[in-house]
């Protein structure tokens, strides 16, 4: 069982402000072998979406951000431990709901989830490119109501 959440930065306690940045980075950084600049000031700005299982643990994770005119979607994670049980699904539903109708929603991809992004909706809009040296798409979804 999985309960989410929505949370601005500065809603977030300190542990699961700890939480999201362990999960984020032995993901992002340590288990794809990826350094890079994990943290951000996209954070200070983001809705953050917390996905905490029944021992309150933080097992999945996303940020919505507004640039500009558009909503972004980014850093969606589930622990690699958990995976299995199908949270990305529902953290990305749950996600897409917590962003505004009639409104162009934005991802940079990992390449190899483009299938489960058009899923939702989302259409690639660019060629596959390398991001800190692993292949992304851009993809945009239009949220009506």
């Amino acid at each position: 069982m999985i309960a989410f959440e929505q949370k601005r930065f500065d809603e977030l306690t300190h542990q699961e402000l700890f939480s999201i940045y362990q999960l984020r980075v032995a993901v992002f950084v340590v288990e794809q072998e990826c350094p890079y600049q994990e943290v951000d000031e996209i954070d200070l700005s983001a809705i953050h979406v917390l996905g905490k299982n029944e021992a309150d643990e933080l097992v999945a994770y996303m940020r919505i951000y507004q640039k500009n005119q558009d909503w972004h979607i980014g850093r969606v994670i589930v622990r690699k431990s958990d995976r299995h049980l199908h949270y990305g699904r529902k953290l990305v539903a749950y996600g897409l709901s917590c962003t505004p109708t009639n409104q162009l929603i934005k991802a940079q991809a990992q390449e190899y989830l483009k299938s489960f992004y058009e899923s939702f909706g989302f259409e690639a809009i660019s060629d596959v490119y390398l991001e800190d040296n692993i292949p992304h798409i851009d993809m945009e979804w239009m949220k009506k109501i």
